[in-house]
């Protein structure tokens, strides 16, 4: 593997995990009370439960179109989220965190892994490659951190 492939899946990996600019996962879970996952807040149509599960939902999905040929994305946009009256319980929210840790860790080897060709088209997709996937879920998992982030700030008052 040359330098600046091994550069490259480090500075992806990095994005991953929350690096430079981004929000790290587990430093968000940490600091939200389960408790309060079910919380409407006013004039917004989730809770944060809602919010992650979609988060881990989307994750799943791109980490399995990338790895599987086989695999049947959700319905868009209604497979993405729960159903809008499941508001989240303590219990949905440790799964939900557990399962979004593990897929986020599968996507992070998908990238290590010296096999993968990061720019190799995706056989069964239509022009995505891997680099492409790994990047679309650090920008996505960023940018619903940060609505989560700003959700718990309102909760928490």
């Amino acid at each position: 593997m040359s330098e600046a492939d091994q550069s490259l899946r480090e500075h992806v990996i990095y994005l991953l995990r929350g690096g430079g600019a981004h929000m790290a996962f587990d430093d968000f879970v940490k600091d939200f009370p389960a408790e309060l996952c079910d919380q409407q807040i006013h004039n917004l149509p989730y809770t944060p439960w809602q919010v992650l599960e979609h988060l881990r939902i989307a994750q799943w999905d791109i980490l399995e179109f990338s790895r599987d040929a086989n695999h049947v994305s959700p319905d868009f946009p209604t497979g993405y989220w729960p159903p809008p009256d499941q508001l989240g319980t303590s219990t949905a929210w440790q799964h939900t965190v557990e399962r979004f840790r593990h897929d986020l860790s599968e996507m992070e080897s998908l990238v290590a892994d010296k096999s993968t060709d990061l720019f190799a088209k995706i056989p069964h997709g239509d022009g995505q490659t891997i680099l492409r996937e790994a990047l679309l879920t650090a920008d996505h998992n960023a940018y619903h951190l940060g609505v989560l982030s700003t959700m718990s700030r309102i909760i928490k008052g």
